[in-house]
């Protein structure tokens, strides 16, 4: 758990205006399509914060941040793996290079995106989507 949570300030003077736009509109983006609880960590060693979303004990997916970088990470279980193959070509290239580049665990592919803008962002919805159904609209 964190001491404090930051604040826009800090967390722009990590990142950068740009990457802290992009930070949350991805926050924005999930939090219209999932209600979900979320939480403040460290980073780990990479990261120096982690925010993640999560209902009843499951991740849904987790944001981090480092200097001049944003993460986005989801973890595909066998079953999740199997759904989002059979749609793979659906998805942007980038997305599938990622994917395709992940190495797998006994516990999953966790998959881990460095965002710079927008453009993943409807692939990132979908991969959520195979985890947990959107909230109706």
């Amino acid at each position: 758990m964190l001491e404090s949570i930051p604040t826009a300030e800090d967390m722009t003077a990590l990142v950068g205006q740009s990457l802290y736009e992009v930070w949350n509109n991805l926050c924005a983006l999930i939090d219209e399509h999932f209600n979900m609880e979320r939480s403040w960590g460290k980073g780990g060693k990479a990261w120096s914060y982690e925010y993640k979303y999560h209902r009843g004990g499951k991740t849904l997916c987790a944001l981090y941040a480092r200097e001049n970088c944003v993460g986005f990470m989801v973890v595909l279980g066998k079953g999740e793996r199997l759904k989002f193959e059979a749609d793979k070509e659906n998805y942007s290239k980038a997305t599938q290079t990622i994917y395709d580049n992940t190495h797998t665990y006994h516990d999953g592919k966790w998959v881990m995106f460095e965002p710079t803008d927008t453009s993943l962002f409807d692939d990132f919805i979908r991969l959520l989507s195979i985890k947990r159904k959107p909230n109706k609209k």
